[in-house]
């Protein structure tokens, strides 16, 4: 049976069916097509259910062993890991149901099942019609469509040659899912993701040891966070070995255990563990969806766009973690939206990606917008900067958690902000405060005009605003 849209959604993710949403709204006949759940990787494998692991860990570490800095002794703590999961998948499945009535409220139709672009054919000579292959065997449906966009995501990528069997050997969904927590792990890569879990498992009692390629972990981060992100860590007794390749041929794995290889500094060093989890990035989704039948062109695994989102064939669009670029849930929403409003003839900006923040939800956590002071050198600014201590703002000291700062990186002949990065408790909600003032084009005096509440964490964004020039009040 064909029908006929405005707009197709080729992925129900965070970014296919915000763009969904959005052209309801704009009174377009929208069908999306997903083959999974809706919420995509975000609500089901990524951002959610993570951090909905990484707060019972953070509560489970606290009350261990901070308490009693309280003057809260409490005993016999323990921890019940299946408790923790069952709490996870009731906050998935509310947000869940949440999108469902989402996608009912504005009249879209779902098609639950496998998308695949044809060429052109009887049922339109432009390429991109879409056939989906129904998830419950009835016959397929021929989605005909004015308007394309692609959002189908990515998945977590391995190493050549290391193969990960979701038992041992783990990806991000796999470790997720894990009933049971293993009473040591690997984690090769030290980026955004595998800092998170190192965060957690060490949290909830487990032996970590973290194997980063790079010379230091978070290596697209500034500097100071990555230095401050690795003594905090360490303190906490997470193992780090940088400038490490691992050798995947040297894989080993007995009923209990896994051991691995790794040329550090010109030496071979060996790894043990229970599990390991391999976090070295995500791939993009562009299998198996009928690409080959079009004019799209890829390059490094990753659909071609233009500032607009149009592919080649510009009735057809791509959004989200498939284009490449930032591969965050925010970003993906923001580009959908775009893409629906240039459909629309709407008028927008292009994206800055510069002024979008960036989050690890780790324990402490960090967060940043705009560059680092090593890129800004790079692109020939002369800079000033601007740090400021959490342990001289009161707030942190009753929170219990006074560790980490806040940096702030100005163009000297323009007084423009240029980056904004933070570390410690709280600063992935402090960020979109540094946000604002990136896309306002604020320098430091007119952010540390802004009277903050005392006593707030917020005040550390004033102290170092004012920091930058050299006058901070508290230091």
């Amino acid at each position: 049976m064909a029908r006929e849209y405005d707009v197709v959604i080729l992925g129900g993710g965070t970014g296919g069916y915000v763009a969904a949403i959005r052209a309801a709204q704009l009174g377009l006949k929208t069908a999306l097509v997903e083959k999974g759940n809706l919420g995509g990787t975000c609500l089901h494998n990524g951002c959610i259910p993570s951090k909905a692991l990484l707060k019972s860990a953070e509560i489970y570490d606290t009350t261990k062993n901070k308490t009693i800095e309280f003057g809260v002794d409490a005993k016999e703590v323990s921890l019940d890991f299946s408790r923790v999961q069952a709490r996870k998948d009731n906050i998935v499945n509310q947000l869940h149901n949440g999108v469902t009535a989402l996608m009912k409220k504005g009249k879209i139709d779902i098609f639950e099942g496998l998308g695949r672009m044809l060429g052109p054919s009887i049922f339109s000579p432009m390429p991109g019609t879409i056939s989906v292959e129904m998830n419950n065997g009835e016959e397929n449906e021929m989605l005909i469509l004015k308007n394309l966009i692609i959002a189908t995501g990515s998945r977590p990528r391995s190493l050549p040659g290391l193969k990960i069997d979701e038992q041992q050997i783990l990806s991000s969904d796999g470790a997720l899912a894990m009933k049971d927590l293993p009473k040591s792990i690997i984690i090769v890569g030290g980026g955004v993701i595998g800092i998170e879990w190192a965060s957690m498992l060490n949290d909830f009692g487990v032996e970590v040891t973290v194997v980063e390629y790079a010379d230091h972990i978070i290596p697209t981060e500034d500097e100071d966070i990555s230095k401050e992100m690795r003594k905090l860590l360490t303190k906490k007794g997470i193992t780090f070995v940088t400038s490490a390749k691992v050798l995947p041929e040297s894989l080993e794995k007995t009923d209990s255990s896994v051991t691995i290889s790794a040329e550090v500094n010109g030496e071979t060093k060996h790894f043990t563990a229970e599990k390991m989890l391999v976090s070295v990035g995500r791939q993009a989704n562009t299998e198996g969806i009928g690409i080959e039948n079009t004019e799209i062109e890829v390059d490094k695994g990753f659909i071609k766009v233009k500032p607009t989102f149009q592919t080649k064939e510009h009735h057809i669009y791509a959004i989200g973690d498939v284009i490449g670029g930032l591969q965050l849930a925010h970003v993906a929403s923001h580009e959908g939206i775009a893409a629906i409003e240039h459909i629309a003839n709407q008028k927008n900006e292009p994206i800055d990606y510069t002024k979008i923040s960036r989050c690890i939800y780790s324990s402490p956590e960090a967060s940043s917008v705009g560059i680092t002071e090593k890129q800004a050198k790079e692109q020939g600014f002369e800079v000033k900067v601007g740090k400021f201590p959490f342990m001289a703002i009161g707030k942190a000291l009753v929170n219990g958690n006074s560790d980490g700062f806040v940096k702030i990186i100005a163009d000297k002949k323009t007084e423009d902000i240029l980056g904004i990065h933070m570390i410690g408790a709280h600063v992935t909600d402090l960020i979109s405060e540094a946000g604002l003032a990136m896309v306002l084009d604020a320098t430091p005096w007119e952010l540390a005009s802004v009277i903050h509440p005392h006593p707030s964490l917020s005040e550390v964004i004033g102290e170092a605003s004012l920091a930058v020039d050299g006058i901070a009040i508290h230091m």
